[in-house]
């Protein structure tokens, strides 16, 4: 039933109320969901938290918080779920719950069980490949359990769903190729940045510039993880070839919460001083100052097929600031629009000789124009293509007056 008052959303994720997916790519968008909702709409937002479940959190910025216990995905991470899916039948039933709004296919499936159980319409939100790219990545195997179970939801939910949200077009194609069908309501939404947080007036920092002695340095910025989906030594092997051709003027700041002690053997490896790194794991809010120190930035995701599938919000993040990225291949729509509007680079092979030849079109790049007008067009291609613009039009189809959620 539709409710006089509003639309009553159930978002469900399979992260923590901290984790930085949530904080940057789920909030941001709870939030637009809620300004173009109907007046009297509610949004209840469930999580999984390492340890014990918690109690219910009240409501506070724009939604109720649902917290759950996590475990590990396999069995013991199945038992989980139905645990998790007879508590939320209830919510549904006691918050009159119009829509069940799922973030990624591991969340799905708890939507998708939620969507069988009650027959309210389920979104999958951050539509893309999970149980391949986990392969892919060398965490699962292709016969595993845990590949088998998400990997079958993953079809299921694509039949089921009433609507999906993908990062990229391309998804279509996958979604045929692999699941047999693709959704008749098919929307995509990049990785998108608030552009008045991320600007161009946040580069450069003088003052934090000169605590860390870079003011003379050519500065590059990787904000992001090692290991997983992302490239690790071969990080500090593209910056080898970096450091032959920059010499002791480059720098690297590396955003990330692994610590010296992880990534030191890293560098050694790599042949590289420690001191030509800085690194920090800072708070979110600080991001856009640390970022903004960097001339380039690097995108390091595995180019592995199912990439072609997701947007790496970093991206739009590091064209909002102005600086010119150096990405793998097939990386979402990003590699090619690098390519094509000629702000950065793309990694051609993960060798010795793709990292130079990568290494010497930025440098040619840098040096071709005034560093402000390539930071300003730069800028615009986040304007174009990761505005909340975007968003807001997605989810003004999906829940804006005059939406159907009978």
């Amino acid at each position: 039933m539709t409710h006089k008052a509003g639309v009553q959303i159930l978002v469900v994720t399979y992260w923590a109320r901290r984790d930085p997916l949530v904080v940057n790519y789920v909030l941001p968008y709870v939030e637009r969901m809620r300004k173009v909702a109907p007046a009297g709409s509610r949004v209840h937002l469930v999580t999984l938290e390492p340890g014990s479940a918690t109690t219910r959190h009240g409501e506070g910025g724009g939604f109720i918080h649902h917290p759950f216990a996590y475990k590990a995905f396999g069995l013991s991470g199945f038992l989980m779920l139905l645990k998790v899916v007879w508590r939320l039948s209830r919510l549904v039933r006691q918050e009159q719950i119009d829509v069940i709004h799922a973030w990624c296919m591991p969340a799905g499936m708890i939507g998708y069980l939620l969507a069988k159980l009650s027959g309210k319409k389920l979104i999958l939100d951050s539509y893309e490949p999970h149980a391949e790219a986990m392969v892919e990545n060398g965490t699962w195997r292709k016969g595993g359990l845990a590949f088998r179970i998400l990997f079958h939801f993953e079809k299921r939910q694509t039949r089921r769903a009433w609507a999906v949200v993908s990062a990229t077009e391309g998804m279509r194609t996958y979604a045929l190729q692999r699941y047999g069908m693709v959704p008749a309501r098919f929307a995509v939404k990049p990785a998108c940045v608030d552009l008045e947080r991320f600007t161009l007036g946040r580069g450069k920092n003088a003052e934090l510039l000169a605590d860390l002695g870079l003011q003379d340095k050519l500065v590059a910025v990787y904000a992001g993880k090692f290991g997983g989906i992302y490239l690790a030594q071969e990080v500090f092997d593209l910056f080898r070839a970096a450091r032959d051709h920059w010499g002791e003027r480059l720098h690297v700041v590396l955003l990330t919460s692994h610590g010296q002690e992880e990534l030191g053997p890293y560098i050694t490896k790599a042949g590289l001083p420690p001191g030509m790194f800085t690194i920090r794991h800072v708070q979110p809010e600080e991001v856009p100052d640390w970022m903004g120190l960097a001339d380039w930035a690097l995108t390091p995701v595995k180019p592995v097929p199912t990439k072609r599938y997701c947007t790496p919000i970093k991206d739009g993040e590091y064209w909002a600031m102005g600086l010119p990225v150096m990405i793998t291949r097939d990386i979402s729509d990003d590699s090619a629009i690098i390519e094509q509007e000629q702000i950065g680079c793309v990694i051609p092979s993960l060798d010795r000789a793709g990292y130079t030849q990568a290494v010497s079109a930025m440098d040619e790049l840098l040096r071709s124009q005034d560093r402000e007008g390539l930071r300003t067009r730069i800028r615009r291609v986040a304007e174009r293509y990761r505005n909340f613009s975007i968003a807001d039009a997605v989810y003004r189809d999906l829940y804006g007056q005059g939406a159907d959620h009978t």
